[in-house]
């Protein structure tokens, strides 16, 4: 029978394999032996972290923390599980605790995405500037600043922090809010590049298709812009409204008098 050290040597193994019900068993078999394991609990709770069980990996995580408060890699995952809570004080509390022991860039990179999902902007543009200040050109830094200035007005420095995010693999949504800063200074043709981009990436993305539909009309595509706003409707019909407002609203719109034949043809 294996002792406490050797299940925790095999819950570890089974965890960074990605055998999350190897690593689950295991856990519990040593916990069934030894109740108060920090590093079962710890390890349990990131199992059940990973599956979405939210409120068992909490309580987990709180039994680890309580035999090791001061364990930073204990507290990272604490804090995500409350983030995922909407818990963001608590999860703030549990990274000002990691920093304090183990001041890695993990730790500020996860405490700037915690105030930002918070919506304390001022605060989580400091923290991605500061990162950016230490790790220069760091993507994910670059790209939040880039969305914060669009969402401040300034669709010009987002457009210039958004395109430097996008010189490397970026997700769909990094290009989809590339495409809203251009679409903001009238560069249509770069808005429609950034919102084709996003859809590739990400073909479930039924505004990035909507988008993408308004700006080659805007450029004079039409027949493309059916294209893609046909895509938006069939991904999402509840956008109905917002093409058939883009369809007879822009210069180089068409005017369609039949709603359902309009329907028809976004649904081929």
């Amino acid at each position: 029978m294996d002792d406490i050290q050797t299940l925790v040597r095999r819950a570890t193994a089974a965890v960074n394999s990605g055998k999350p019900d190897e690593a689950q068993r295991l856990c519990e078999q040593g916990l069934a032996r030894d109740p108060g394991d920090p590093v079962l609990h710890h390890l349990l709770a990131a199992v059940l972290f990973s599956r979405g069980a939210l409120a068992p990996a909490h309580a987990h995580i709180d039994v680890s923390l309580a035999k090791r408060p001061n364990n930073a890699p204990a507290r990272l995952l604490a804090a995500r599980i409350a983030r995922s809570e909407g818990q963001f004080d608590t999860a703030l509390v549990h990274l000002d605790a990691a920093i304090a022991t183990s001041p890695q860039r993990e730790m500020f990179i996860e405490k700037a995405r915690t105030l930002d999902m918070a919506g304390l902007r001022d605060q989580a543009r400091g923290a991605w500037q500061a990162i950016l200040k230490v790790i220069p050109g760091h993507q994910e830094a670059t790209a939040q600043l880039g969305r914060l200035a669009w969402e401040d007005g300034d669709p010009a420095t987002a457009a210039s922090l958004l395109t430097q995010a996008t010189a490397t693999d970026a997700p769909a949504s990094v290009w989809f809010n590339l495409g809203l800063a251009r679409q903001d200074l009238r560069d249509h043709r770069g808005a429609a590049s950034a919102y084709r981009k996003a859809f590739e990436l990400k073909p479930e993305h039924a505004e990035a298709a909507l988008n993408l539909g308004i700006s080659l009309q805007e450029t004079g595509e039409l027949d493309a812009a059916m294209e893609a706003f046909g895509k938006a409707y069939r991904l999402r019909p509840q956008l109905f409204g917002s093409i058939a407002m883009a369809l007879t609203s822009a210069p180089h719109g068409r005017l369609w008098l039949d709603e359902e034949e309009l329907r028809r043809t976004l649904a081929r």
